[in-house]
């Protein structure tokens, strides 16, 4: 039912169609085998490009899954489409094992049909539906480590939730670069896809080792050509504005440096440990690299260096400040506190001074910023500061007061593609083109530019985007569309039959105006229409009607302003309600109703050729929702008054008193049940009971900006900033803030290893910090 097929080895494909399905609204199981089902999950383990396809046509409202693979609780992999919220959700899980929804607003759910693709690239996804791409994000990549006995479910999450309803076919699951393809042909695919850009740089790294050899001979020829050379000339070096002859040695920072041929070579100087006497320790001195031997106090039970500052309080509770001065601590005169402006709660003790600060003191004004000498700078932390490389640098030694230029093109660690050369530059990289070629980007060149000579299909409102071998077209911003063909986009679209005829632009049809045309005109309010006297004046969306007034009725002509209105005889054709002992006269617009000179009327009524007495109630025959009365031989129906408080309510005609499951929900956990409108939050997901469905979406959270490090604390669902990088659940990873592990190997930021020599202990590099724990389920 559910065949998983491979097209190729490079491309496989699980076809779940059913053509056509209708999914109902009654009780339903449309799972997959058990054996299918691990066939084509077998296929989609530690895959990083795959891709969703479905044909579909959902009801107004409906909020219901399209695929669902999931095992226990936990969701690897469930499209939903919510017609509560006009949104499309994807739900994933992340590398680290953390439940991720991906939000795209869109409307799926009206009714009509639709072809939809949500592609997943590594931490790359693009969504098209009909064919157009209409978002493209950058995510954090999902896991495909998905576990045995996982279930695959279509168009519900399980039996109990999350059913869709209307119509789907042609559902697939395919692995392979770009699948949107195969449900749209014509779309265009030169762009690579993120795993081909990992290729791509493996292809660079290879032809970087190819170049340095070739550098390496050039530079043995070049050599020689100078042994042959009879003309000497010096060559000299040029540094931080010093001169420097051909041979020339000296010491820059952490460095050792020489000039060679006209060239500035540097190696880092290795710092052998010191061997330290017994009453002193290795510490490093300003304006030297290596740690050197210093005098040190023994103080309460620890040691310090010559310079460390504590502080005490005696017995009294005062604060005393000692200073390690000659191997001895000595006492040091306090300066006066300043007042502080912040909440108490908000103070901060230091060990090394008596006076308090506030929280987010900056520590690095009070001297130690000297201290980051080369092309290091501080960073304030709580309690202290420290130093830290600059972007494109790496320390050189462990306090990062001095660090030394990463050479990216030598260790791969640079974007440059087809036909550059990349140089290195302090703190980053520059990507050259080769001689004849024209750049695209800041990393890529190519041959000939088709977009500047105009040999482009792109539409006139879109963007040409020159490429290797040709180009690509974007639609300009508020523009939507292939890029071949780009039509105006209105934020929220043109309402009511409008046309966006450009950006933000709608042209109204007659009857409604507003920027979306979202407003109907009310020509009866706005005095645009004067109805007869005999009509009122109705205002109908986009348009008036001028309507008969009760008691009258059109005679045929329907004249716009009600002129053909005239009075409806109700004596003459029995549409009055007068009593049998009453006689019926006709007035203009109603009748009335009048005793005859000497007799005594009773008010009674005729309803449906029955006698009502003045007074009496009943239920209509044909509608039982309804209540009649007669009042002054006049019969008064309305509709019935619904009391959810008495036990004697008509469920038929007050269904939202009824008590059953058939209007209530139920909880996730199947022990609670909420009736039709509720919301609660469960697992950080906002749910609402509508119409005996639950709607799910991520609990909103405010945005964390200018935040290296977050972390969601326990019991809560939104992230905050952190400044321990090992308490940070989610890391804005730079690939230049690299990590050394035990065995100094470089590690880039967001790799995770097991340390040496243990089973039990995971690593993991984030931004430039090693941070390490114990897996206590493994010891």
């Amino acid at each position: 039912m559910f065949p998983a097929t491979d097209q190729s080895s490079a491309q496989t494909q699980a076809d779940l169609s059913m053509s056509p399905l209708w999914v109902p609204d009654s009780w339903r199981n449309v799972r997959v085998k058990e054996d299918v089902a691990e066939a084509m999950l077998q296929k989609l383990r530690d895959r990083t490009e795959f891709t969703v396809l479905a044909t579909l046509k959902q009801e107004r409202l409906n909020s219901g899954v399209l695929l669902s693979i999931h095992h226990a609780e936990h969701r690897y992999l469930e499209l939903e489409s919510s017609g509560q919220r006009n949104e499309i959700r994807l739900h994933y899980r992340t590398r680290d094992q953390r439940e991720h929804t991906e939000v795209f607003p869109y409307s799926l759910a009206d009714d009509r049909w639709h072809k939809l693709s949500v592609a997943v690239s590594v931490s790359h996804v693009v969504l098209h539906v009909d064919c157009n791409r209409i978002y493209e994000r950058v995510i954090e990549p999902p896991s495909m480590d998905i576990p045995s006995e996982t279930t695959v479910w279509l168009g519900q999450r399980n039996q109990a939730h999350g059913y869709f309803k209307g119509i789907m076919q042609d559902v697939q699951l395919v692995v392979m670069s770009q699948g949107y393809i195969s449900q749209c042909p014509d779309l265009n695919r030169t762009c690579p896809t993120c795993n081909d850009f990992h290729g791509l740089v493996q292809k660079i790294m290879e032809l970087q080792d190819v170049l340095a050899k070739t550098s390496s001979k050039l530079s043995r020829a070049e050599e020689k050509m100078q042994a042959l050379d009879g003309c000497y000339c010096e060559r000299t070096c040029s540094m931080n504005g010093v001169l420097y002859r051909e041979d020339e040695g000296w010491t820059d920072g952490c460095r050792n440096c020489s000039c060679y041929n006209g060239t500035v070579q540097c190696e880092t100087i290795s710092c052998p440990p010191p061997q330290c006497p017994p009453d002193s320790a290795p510490a490093y001195v300003p304006g030297t690299c290596c740690k050197e031997c210093q005098p040190v106090c023994l103080f309460r039970g620890r040691v310090y260096v010559e310079g460390d500052l504590k502080s005490v309080r005696d017995s009294s509770g005062n604060c005393l400040l000692f200073e390690c001065q000659e191997r001895s601590m000595r006492r040091v005169e306090n300066a006066p506190c300043p007042e502080l402006t912040c909440p108490e709660s908000e103070h901060i003790t230091l060990t090394d001074r008596c006076c308090k600060v506030c929280r987010g003191h900056n520590f690095c004004v009070e001297g130690h910023s000297p201290s980051c000498v080369e092309n290091s700078e501080c960073v304030n932390l709580e309690a202290g500061s420290c130093c830290s490389c600059k972007d494109g640098y790496r320390a050189l030694r462990d306090d990062s007061a001095y660090c030394g230029d990463i050479d990216e093109c030598a260790e791969g660690k640079h974007y440059c593609r087809e036909n550059t050369m990349c140089v290195n530059t302090p703190g980053s990289f520059m990507c050259i083109c080769h001689t004849g070629y024209i750049r695209i980007d800041d990393y890529s060149c190519t041959e000939h530019d088709e977009c500047t000579t105009g040999h482009h299909s792109c539409d006139e409102n879109a963007i040409c985007f020159n490429m290797v071998g040709g180009h690509s077209c974007s639609c300009k911003p508020s523009y939507v569309g292939n890029g071949t063909v780009c039509r105006a986009l209105c934020d929220g679209l043109c309402q009511n039959g409008g046309s966006c005829v450009n950006p933000d632009t709608c042209i109204c049809q007659q009857g409604f105006t507003g920027k979306r045309c979202e407003t109907d005109i009310d020509e009866c309010a706005n005095g645009f229409v004067e109805c007869d006297s005999r009509a009122t004046c109705v205002n109908l969306p986009g348009w008036y009607h001028c309507e008969c007034r009760d008691g009258y009725h059109d005679n045929g002509m329907f004249s716009a302003n009600g002129e053909s209105c005239e009075d409806i005889d109700e004596c003459a054709t029995g549409r009055h309600r007068c009593a049998n002992d009453t006689v019926c006269f006709n007035v203009d617009g109603g009748y009335d109703c009048r005793c005859p000179h000497g007799k005594n009327c009773t008010g009674d009524c005729n309803h449906d050729n029955k006698h009502k007495h003045n007074g009496q109630i009943w239920v209509l025959d044909n509608d039982r929702c309804s209540v009649c009365s007669c009042q002054s031989g006049l019969v008064m129906c309305r509709r019935m008054v619904c009391d959810c408080e008495t036990t004697t309510a008509d469920l038929f005609c007050c269904p939202e008193c009824d008590p059953g499951l058939s209007s209530q929900c139920l909880h996730q956990n199947r022990l609670i049940t909420y009736s039709n409108g509720d919301t609660w939050v469960e697992n950080c997901q906002q749910c609402q009971c509508m119409s005996g469905e639950v709607d799910c979406w991520p609990v909103s959270c405010p945005p964390v900006v200018d935040c290296e490090f977050s972390q969601v604390p326990e019991g809560q669902c939104c992230p905050r900033c952190v400044t321990d990088p090992c308490q940070a659940d989610t890391v804005r990873n730079d690939i230049t803030k690299t990590c050394v592990d035990e065995n100094g190997l470089t590690r880039f930021s967001g790799a995770a290893w097991t340390k040496h020599r243990t089973e039990c202990t995971l690593c993991q590099c984030k931004n430039g910090h090693v941070c390490c724990s114990v897996d206590p389920l493994c010891l």
